[in-house]
C-alpha cells in the first residue's frame, strides 16, 4: 500500500495543523494521513478504502482543496490528505472549554465536544474517560455556497446550518468565495482496513474508540450492579463488581461508584475489613463523598466512618506538607 503520514519526517504522528482562518487559529492534534494516488483509483474508491463509504469523497475534496465543479480530478502520484477523528484520554483538571481551546482554538466551541460525547457543559469530563474529538474539516467556499448547503453536504441535514454558523462565528447563511469554513465531523471514522493502513505506517496502535466503547458498556452495567444489591443478590453483585474493576479502563467516577457499591456488599457478607478497604478506594476517588444516614444501614455507615478516619490520618500530613510549602514560598 502506497501510503505515508503527514509529518516533516514522512511518518505518522498526531500533529499541529495550522489553519488559515479569519482569526488565525491553530487547531491542534488532528489525526490525518497521506495517501499517494495509484493507477485506476478514484476519490470514491479511496473513500471506500479508508471510511468504508464512497460518499465520503466529499471530505477528500474539501480537505485537499479540490474543486467540486465538473468533478474533482486526481492523478497518479497525487498526495491526498486522509483526515479522521481522534480520541483523547481526559486528565484530572481538564474541562470542556480547555479541551475546545486546545483542539479547536476557542473555548466557545466546547459544545461540539459535549454533543459528540453525550456530556453536559455544566459537568466536566470524567478523568480517565476516552472522548471523541470530531475532525475540523476545512471547506473553502466556492461561488454561491451557503451554510445550509454545507450542512446538507456533510451532515445530510440543512437544519444544522445554525450549528455551523455558531462554530465559525458566522451570522449569515451566504458565503463568499474563498471563505474558510470549519466543519466538525464526529462520524469521520476509519474503517478497519483504513485503520490497519494507518497503523502499519505508524508501527503502533492508533486510537479506535475501543476504550470509549468499553466505558460506555460499564456505564450500562453499574445499574445492574445496584439492582443485584437492592435484591439481596450479593454473590452476583460481588462477581459483577470485581469483573468491572478488572477491566482496567474505568473512569475515575466509575471506579469510585463500583468500590462504593462493593463496600455495601462486603458489609452484607460480614466482611467489614473488605468494606473499609473498598470505601477507602472510593474516598480516594471522591474525598467529599457522603452517605445518606437516613437511608443507609448503621453497619455500612460504621465501615464508611472507619474508612474516612483512616484516610483522614493519611491525608492530614499531606495537607500539612502542602500548607507548609505554600507558607515557605510566601
Amino acid at each position: 500500500m502506497n501510503f505515508a503520514f503527514r509529518t516533516a519526517a514522512g511518518v505518522l504522528c498526531t500533529a499541529l495543523i495550522t489553519l488559515v482562518t479569519p482569526s488565525s487559529e491553530i487547531l491542534a492534534q488532528s489525526t490525518s494521513g497521506i495517501h499517494v494516488v495509484r493507477n485506476s483509483e478514484t476519490l470514491a474508491s479511496i473513500a471506500q478504502l479508508y471510511y468504508a463509504d464512497p460518499r465520503r469523497e466529499n471530505v477528500l475534496v474539501a480537505e485537499n482543496g479540490l474543486t467540486s465543479q465538473g468533478g474533482a480530478a486526481i492523478e497518479v502520484g497525487m498526495r491526498l490528505i486522509i483526515p479522521a477523528v481522534t480520541y483523547h484520554l481526559v486528565q484530572p483538571g481538564e474541562g470542556w472549554q480547555g479541551l475546545a481551546t486546545r483542539f479547536y482554538g476557542r473555548a466557545s466551541r466546547a459544545y461540539v465536544l459535549v454533543e459528540a460525547n453525550r456530556g453536559s457543559l455544566s459537568v466536566p469530563p470524567n478523568p480517565g474517560a476516552e472522548i471523541l474529538i470530531p475532525y475540523p474539516l476545512r471547506h473553502v467556499a466556492e461561488q454561491g455556497d451557503t451554510m445550509s448547503e454545507l450542512a446538507s453536504l456533510y451532515y445530510g441535514d440543512s437544519e444544522r446550518a445554525r450549528q455551523l454558523r455558531r462554530f465559525n462565528d458566522v451570522r449569515t447563511n451566504g458565503l463568499t468565495r474563498g471563505q474558510m469554513i470549519l466543519v466538525p465531523l464526529a462520524g469521520l471514522l476509519l474503517s478497519p482496513q483504513g485503520r490497519r493502513i494507518f497503523e502499519e505506517s505508524l508501527g503502533g496502535s492508533l486510537g479506535d474508540g475501543s476504550v470509549r466503547d468499553v466505558q460506555s458498556r460499564i456505564d450500562s452495567e453499574i445499574p445492574v450492579l445496584r439492582a443485584h444489591i437492592s435484591a439481596g443478590r450479593f454473590l452476583e453483585a460481588l462477581t459483577l463488581g470485581n469483573q468491572l474493576l478488572g477491566i482496567g479502563t474505568l473512569t475515575e467516577s466509575q471506579s469510585t461508584e463500583i468500590h462504593r457499591e462493593l463496600a455495601i456488599v462486603y458489609v452484607a457478607m460480614d466482611r467489614e475489613d473488605l468494606a473499609i478497604s473498598a470505601f477507602r478506594a472510593a474516598l480516594n476517588g471522591q474525598r467529599d463523598m457522603v452517605l445518606d444516614s437516613n437511608r443507609t444501614s448503621p453497619r455500612v455507615l460504621r465501615a464508611f466512618r472507619l474508612a474516612r478516619e483512616q484516610l483522614n490520618r493519611q491525608w492530614r500530613p499531606e495537607e500539612e506538607s502542602t500548607e507548609n510549602a505554600t507558607d515557605s514560598n510566601e
